[in-house]
């Protein structure tokens, strides 16, 4: 379904300060969920206005979710610095908890793009979450040793040509989960999905609709 989205900036309070954050809802009003979605990395260009991290949100939308993007620590104009994932984690559950207290009833989705991804895989870890999407997951560099892996239905989408993250080791690192999540590899997609956003929208919610 298309929706039209309404934007709203605003401010969280975060571990280390006020967070930039967009709120972006379906126009119509009906929602069926919510959505936080976390932005690649801060010290290569990463914000919440990532055109990855913006179709993750828009795809979260069309499927009736409110869905939060927000920038982390020492991001444009969130407060705090940088803090090698640790931090950024209690920034995404500062993030998660802001959106629960004001969506109670409903599910409670994350989704994140390559350093994001792997915050979100971290924080669904520590975290009661009702399903994950991990798009070009860097878990190997940046979420280390996982207690556990997430229990909601969890979807990786991956490049099979993708220069920052290697696919291989992506691969293995799911295969060493068990269950594990479900995984789309989209051919000749490389690393910021360039000319491909609709087939991730589309793995997107496809995912969200069959976990419904």
């Amino acid at each position: 379904m298309n929706r039209v989205t309404q934007s709203q900036k605003l401010w969280l309070e975060g571990p280390a300060g006020r967070l930039q954050a967009i709120l972006d809802s379906p126009d119509d009003g009906a929602t069926t969920g919510a959505a936080v979605v976390c932005h690649p990395h801060p010290q290569h260009g990463g914000t919440m206005h990532n055109k990855v991290a913006h179709t993750l949100a828009r795809s979260f939308v069309r499927s009736g979710f409110v869905t939060l993007r927000f920038n982390f620590r020492g991001t444009e104009g969130s407060e705090g610095r940088y803090d090698e994932g640790i931090g950024e984690l209690d920034d995404a559950l500062a993030a998660l908890s802001w959106l629960r207290e004001r969506n109670p009833d409903g599910p409670i989705w994350l989704g994140g793009f390559s350093f994001g991804a792997a915050i979100a895989v971290r924080a669904a870890v520590a975290t009661d979450v009702s399903g994950l999407i991990s798009v070009a997951p860097a878990i190997y560099r940046f979420a280390g040793k996982l207690e556990g892996q997430p229990r909601c239905p969890w979807l990786v989408i991956q490049g099979d040509q993708d220069e920052l993250v290697d696919v291989d080791k992506t691969i293995a690192w799911l295969n060493s989960l068990e269950p594990g999540p479900e995984l789309v590899v989209l051919s000749g997609a490389e690393h910021f999905f360039h000319g491909r956003l609709n087939d991730l929208r589309d793995a997107t919610m496809a995912f969200v609709d069959a976990s419904r």
